[in-house]
């Protein structure tokens, strides 16, 4: 295969349960396909799993090439491991799409009871959105019944300040209407009033507290600066309810929304650092393990982010890479976290962020790769590095982008080259007077400054990038081009690789 990549079997499971959770179970879902043409589809790689085994085992296989009976024996394994991606789309799927019970008619739903599974965030008008496990549904004439599934629930403004008080994890009773969403799917809960019935577990407590006290340091004076402490919060911890609106609108329209979102890249800062401190005095493996524990750690007081949960585990499988008991391939290992995250939460393989997480991630370490083993030389390694992760990931996106948004912003390509260097040092600046204005709250006057500075240096390069017009395409165009690039970079790399080959016995 092109670009080193090899056909594994969690390649192949990812694969599979891809194609069942986005294609197969859909389709059941939609009434396109019955079940049982669902599980005839899902049989097909079994029948072909036993010719194959029975191939292999043929006598006369002897007088076959050594690499045929290797790539005979390896098909089987492949097979399998695909149709066990199948089986875990398809109950993932299944897991999805699980349909909220209310007990009652929807019209007579007058109020919700339930636990707060994220954090409140704050919306246009002031607004607080927040998603409810429900456990019980009030009805017209105070009928009262058990109810199941999760809703988005929107708060009024005088609400927002008490329900982010309490935070992930309290328990609520809410009055109000509920409605569906303009697209006729998801139900959504209109709230008119807010009775806490119970605080969240001392652990949850804990970790609203914590991220209250970090607002409080970064957005409040005089310890903290409103100027760049929005955007301080919204790369480490992920909220976004101080982040300034003009700034994230520009980041959007230069491409570069990817940036504000916590995934690989933020972790990456986070990691390098463990490394550096535990590295020296503790060894590689066990600084890895110490380092997946504060991952873990991390992980939790941000919240259940599909982007961030991508990366943190591509960290967890990564340290079993490193401690021998799996192999060292990255994309591999991307599968792996994958189907990991898919099988924990199903339901977030719904959600925008995962697809382009996932999307993103398998672009760079395929066409990404591709493109740099292809200019390798002719563009100053430094640059090309950069360039070409941004172009693979860019040509990998394309189509849901295209999908959802309508527009593509090529210009992101370019204006991530500015803005990622400079947001990874805006974040290690970041942390570095988070821990001065803990240790000596008088010296963090003095990092506020540069960060102030590095902060309007990052506002004017995003502001000049979105003057740069998108480009409107359909869907199914952008899709099959983006499709065909792929297909071009692949198989260019690989005459490419074919010819080094040839050429190396007469260097």
């Amino acid at each position: 295969m092109p670009v080193n990549v090899r056909i594994s079997p969690p390649l192949s499971a990812a694969c599979g349960a891809a194609m069942a959770y986005y294609c197969l179970f859909p389709l059941y879902h939609s009434e396109i396909i019955t079940i049982n043409a669902l599980l005839t589809l899902a049989f097909v790689p079994v029948g072909i799993l036993c010719f194959f085994r029975v191939l292999a085992s043929w006598p006369l296989m002897g007088d076959v090439k050594p690499r045929t009976i290797r790539l005979l024996h390896l098909t089987p394994l492949i097979l399998t491991a695909f149709t066990a991606g199948l089986a875990l789309g398809i109950g993932a799927g299944a897991q999805a799409a699980q349909k909220i019970n209310f007990g009652i008619p929807e019209e007579n739903v007058r109020g919700i009871s339930g636990v707060l599974l994220d954090d409140p965030r704050l919306i246009s008008g002031g607004r607080a959105m927040t998603t409810l496990s429900l456990k019980m549904i009030t009805g017209a004439g105070n009928v009262k019944v058990s109810g199941r599934g999760s809703l988005t629930v929107f708060f009024p403004e005088e609400n927002a300040g008490r329900l982010r008080e309490f935070g992930r994890g309290a328990e609520v009773y809410a009055e109000g209407t509920l409605r569906k969403a303009d697209n006729g799917g998801a139900y959504l809960f209109s709230a008119e009033s807010l009775h806490i019935t119970k605080q969240a577990p001392p652990l949850d407590h804990f970790r609203t507290g914590l991220r209250a006290g970090l607002t409080r340091r970064f957005t409040q004076p005089p310890a903290g600066n409103p100027s760049w402490g929005g955007l301080a919060l919204a790369l480490l911890l992920g909220i976004r309810d101080n982040l300034d609106a003009g700034i994230a609108a520009m980041y959007r329209d230069a491409g570069c929304s990817h940036i504000l979102a916590l995934s690989g890249m933020h972790l990456a800062v986070l990691v390098a650092l463990i490394s550096f401190l535990l590295r020296k005095p503790l060894g590689l493996r066990l600084s890895a393990v110490c380092g997946a524990f504060i991952i873990l750690a991390y992980c939790y007081i941000v919240g259940p982010l599909p982007s961030l949960n991508r990366a943190a585990l591509m960290y967890l499988v990564g340290v079993l890479a490193v401690l021998g008991m799996l192999k060292r391939e990255a994309l591999s290992l991307l599968c792996l976290a994958f189907l990991i995250q898919l099988l924990i939460t199903p339901a977030a393989g719904l959600s925008l962020s995962f697809i382009l997480s996932y999307l993103a991630l398998a672009g760079i370490l395929i066409i990404g790769e591709a493109l740099n083993d292809i200019f390798k030389g002719k563009i100053p390694a430094a640059l090309l590095l950069s360039l070409a992760a941004s172009l693979g990931a860019f040509i990998a996106t394309a189509g849901v982008t295209a999908w959802f948004f309508g527009t593509l912003r090529p210009v992101g390509i370019i204006a991530s080259l500015v803005l990622t260097p400079l947001t990874t040092v805006f974040m290690i600046g970041s942390m570095v007077w988070l821990g001065v204005n803990c240790a000596l709250p008088p010296l963090s006057p003095l990092l506020s400054y540069p960060l102030s500075l590095l902060y309007r240096l990052m506002e004017r390069t995003a502001f000049f990038a979105a003057r740069t017009p998108g480009i409107k395409g359909q869907p199914w165009l952008v899709i099959t081009l983006s499709l065909l690039s792929m297909a071009a970079i692949l198989w260019f790399e690989y005459r490419r690789r074919l010819t080094a080959n040839r050429m190396e016995p007469f260097a």
